[in-house]
C-alpha cells in the first residue's frame, strides 16, 4: 500500500508542478505571482520532480518553440519528423541541453519574461543532487516493497518527467479527437482527463495556449483549473488572462469566445 501511495503522489504531484507553474505560468504566463510565491514554487517544483527536476526557463523557452514551430522541423518534439517516441524523446534532451547550457540558438523572443533562478538551477539539476533522489527512491522501495517485481517501477520515478512529457507529446499528436481545427496535429488525447491533470487537451490547448483552463467542452475536467481558481481566490496568484467560454452552435460546431490568443505562446 505504501508504494501505490507513494507512485501516485509522485505521478501527480510531479505533473502538478509540471503543468501548473512550468507550463501555464512560465511558458504562458496564464497568470501571474509574486517573486516570493515565485521561488516557493521553484523548490516545490524541485521536491516533486525529483531526479527528473526540469529546468524552468529551458522548459519554458523550449515550450514556446513547440508552439511556434508546432510539427515542422524546427519543433523540438514532434512524431511528424521523428520515427518513434525514443528518437522524439532524444531530439528533445539535445534540444533541452543546448537551451540549459545556452549553447542552442534561441530567438529573444521566446527568452521573454521567462521565470529564471540560474543559482538554484544549477543545483537542482547537479548529477549528484539527481543521484540523491534516485537514492532516495530506491531506499524507500526497499523498506516498504514487499516484493521484487516492484522494483521495475524505480525508473519510472527517476524519468518522471519526461514520461510526462512524451506521452502527451507524442500520443496527443497521434491519437484523440479535435475540437479545433488547427495547422498541427494536436488532439485532445482523452474525453475526460484525470491522469494528466488536463494536459491531454492538447488540441484545446494549442487553440488558445495562454487559457488557464485546458478544457472547453462540459466533459473536459481539467482539475488544476480549480486549483488555479482557488490560488488566485486566496491571493496567492493572479490570473490575467480570459477564461475562453465554449459554446456549442446549432449545428454542434464548438465556437470559442473571448480568446485573447490563438495558435500563439
Amino acid at each position: 500500500m505504501a508504494i501505490l501511495i507513494f507512485f501516485i503522489a509522485h505521478h501527480y504531484l510531479s505533473l502538478f508542478s509540471q503543468t501548473f507553474f512550468q507550463h501555464r505560468y512560465a511558458a504562458h504566463g496564464a497568470f501571474t505571482m509574486s517573486k516570493r510565491w515565485e521561488r516557493f514554487f521553484f523548490i516545490f517544483t524541485f521536491i516533486t520532480q525529483g531526479s527528473s527536476y526540469l529546468s524552468t526557463r529551458a522548459y519554458a523557452i523550449m515550450h514556446r518553440m513547440h508552439h511556434a514551430y508546432a510539427d515542422t522541423d524546427k519543433d523540438p518534439h514532434s512524431p511528424s519528423y521523428q520515427s518513434n517516441i525514443w528518437a522524439m524523446m532524444w531530439r528533445t534532451y539535445k534540444i533541452y541541453a543546448g537551451i540549459y547550457d545556452e549553447t542552442e540558438s534561441i530567438e529573444p523572443r521566446f527568452k521573454k519574461n521567462v521565470a529564471d533562478w540560474p543559482v538554484f538551477d544549477r543545483i537542482a539539476g547537479y548529477m549528484p543532487v539527481r543521484i540523491m533522489w534516485v537514492a532516495a527512491y530506491i531506499a524507500f522501495y526497499v523498506a516498504f516493497a514487499p516484493t521484487a517485481w516492484l522494483y521495475l517501477l524505480i525508473p519510472i520515478h527517476i524519468l518522471m518527467g519526461p514520461i510526462h512529457g512524451a506521452v502527451i507529446n507524442w500520443f496527443a499528436h497521434k491519437y484523440g479527437y479535435r475540437n479545433f481545427k488547427l495547422k498541427n496535429t494536436a488532439e485532445n488525447l482523452l474525453v475526460v482527463d484525470v491522469l494528466m491533470l488536463g494536459e491531454s487537451y492538447h488540441n484545446n490547448h494549442h487553440k488558445n495556449p495562454s487559457s488557464v483552463n485546458f478544457g472547453f467542452r462540459w466533459h473536459e475536467v481539467d482539475p488544476v483549473y480549480y486549483v488555479i481558481k482557488a490560488l488566485n481566490a486566496m491571493g496567492v496568484i493572479k490570473i490575467n488572462k480570459k477564461v475562453p467560454l465554449a459554446v456549442l452552435s446549432h449545428s454542434g460546431e464548438l465556437h470559442v469566445e473571448d480568446l485573447e490568443a490563438v495558435e500563439e505562446f
